[in-house]
């Protein structure tokens, strides 16, 4: 892993390269996926099957085997998984559910409020009428993503869930399909790629169109949601993984190794970032690191990743290093100190922040609660966690009373005249009766 420190003259150059991802894609996946979405919306189902075969190697004789209803979940969930599988899934449910509970209770309800001149006035809050969520199956399957698309989509209230995931060469995920079970997924179409996405979007003779679409993906399935997006609502075009650990030299060096192991083993571009102002507890991750790597089953791509994004900080305080975290913006951001309460209030920006040595960032991929669909490359600066509230809508409610027009309709009449609308003011004046001063 790269070593910087901030006293370097050449610090925040370095920070910015090692920083730096462009969410631009290929133009050849551009090319590939704007073909696709155009074949699915002129042919549907066939486009579907096609694209199907061609990348899944799944050729299908029609949707329908493609499709799996609430009992081939069940089945799923009840035969093909062990028993501590299950538990595993109900428990990591049941957390992400009483989360997402709660913050329905906080922001999710609608309300209003009358002024003293009667005016009624308020937001109604309503769910989306149907949703898609997108699990990736091609190199891992992840039923953690099923839980934390699905779960909060039900608790918001949306009625109907469907979910794409890719099978290639047929091999379905028993325990995907088990969490699709769980958290109560009614229809899921073994499909994936852009052809899923566009299938999601548009709707074919078998795959009902949405209105929104969440989940990550490969480059292609990133594209595809791009490209729709407008005809549907997405979560989010997400990068590669990022965690940063802010250390004050507590916390267990190998713990903090693992955890920055942790996001490396995603892909070769997820990106592992320590920063401490404790030069020698620096050394002592770094030694953990060499003497752990070799054991990690994927050892080749926590190396790359480490080697082309990875970096140990040493900084001037943990001050200094807070406001490093607020620049970058992570997607998982630890505080593995033994104060976390005194360095959160300075932290702004991040995905998700675990604060304390025994808040692994790993518990909240799977079974803290909180949503671990997270903003990365930055754009924590201005997004959230997928939640409750990407699967609503709000709607404002305005009630004005005889007497509020009188005073709302000189206001807005005036305002009219002068953007040059004169309808606009003569529909509020019409309401005038004299009565007011």
């Amino acid at each position: 892993m790269k070593l910087l420190t901030t006293t370097a003259a050449t610090f925040d150059a370095e920070l910015a390269r090692l920083h730096h991802w462009s969410a631009q894609t290929d133009a050849a996946i551009e090319a590939a996926v704007t073909d696709i979405i155009a074949a699915v919306r002129a042919e549907g189902d066939a486009a579907v099957l096609a694209c199907t075969a061609r990348f899944d190697a799944l050729p299908a004789p029609s949707m329908a085997a493609l499709t799996l209803g609430p009992e081939a979940l069940r089945h799923a969930f009840e035969t093909a998984i062990t028993p501590a599988q299950r538990q595993a899934l109900q428990a990591a449910a049941a957390r992400v559910r009483h989360y997402h509970q709660q913050q329905l209770e906080a922001c999710g309800r609608s309300w209003a409020y009358v002024d003293e001149q009667g005016n009624r006035l308020g937001q109604k809050v309503t769910p989306l009428d149907r949703v898609g969520i997108y699990v990736p199956g091609g190199k891992a399957a992840y039923p953690s993503s099923v839980l934390m698309n699905a779960i909060p989509a039900q608790v918001a209230g949306v009625g109907d869930i469907v979910m794409a995931v890719p099978t290639p060469r047929g091999e379905r995920n028993a325990l995907v399909l088990a969490a699709a079970h769980v958290a109560g997924v009614q229809r899921v179409f073994t499909i994936g790629g852009a052809q899923a996405v566009a299938a999601l979007a548009y709707g074919t003779e078998s795959v009902p169109a949405v209105d929104k679409i969440t989940g990550p993906g490969n480059a292609y399935v990133a594209a595809a949601k791009r490209r729709v997006f407008g005809q549907v609502g997405i979560d989010m075009i997400a990068g590669p993984s990022e965690i940063l650990v802010l250390a004050d030299g507590s916390t267990p060096p190998d713990w903090v190794a693992m955890d920055l192991f942790s996001q490396a083993e995603h892909d070769e571009l997820a990106q592992s970032i320590l920063l401490t102002p404790d030069a020698a507890y620096l050394a002592a991750v770094q030694e953990a690191i060499a003497r752990l790597l070799p054991s990690q089953p994927r050892a080749a791509i926590i190396r790359q990743s480490l080697d082309g994004r990875g970096a140990l900080i040493h900084t001037r305080s943990m001050d200094e290093a807070c406001a490093i975290a607020n620049r970058l913006a992570p997607e998982h951001l630890e505080i593995a100190s033994a104060e976390p309460a005194r360095w959160e209030p300075l932290l702004r920006h991040a995905g998700a922040i675990f604060m304390g040595a025994y808040t692994s960032e790993s518990l909240g991929d799977y079974c803290a609660g909180p949503n671990h669909v997270l903003p990365t490359s930055g754009t924590a600066r201005f997004s959230s966690p997928l939640g409750v509230y990407d699967f609503q809508k709000r709607s404002s409610l305005i009630e004005v009373s005889r007497a509020g027009a009188q005073t709302l309709g000189r206001i807005a009449a005036e305002l009219a005249l002068g953007e040059g609308l004169a309808a606009h003011a003569q529909a509020a004046q019409l309401r005038l009766d004299g009565t007011a001063d």
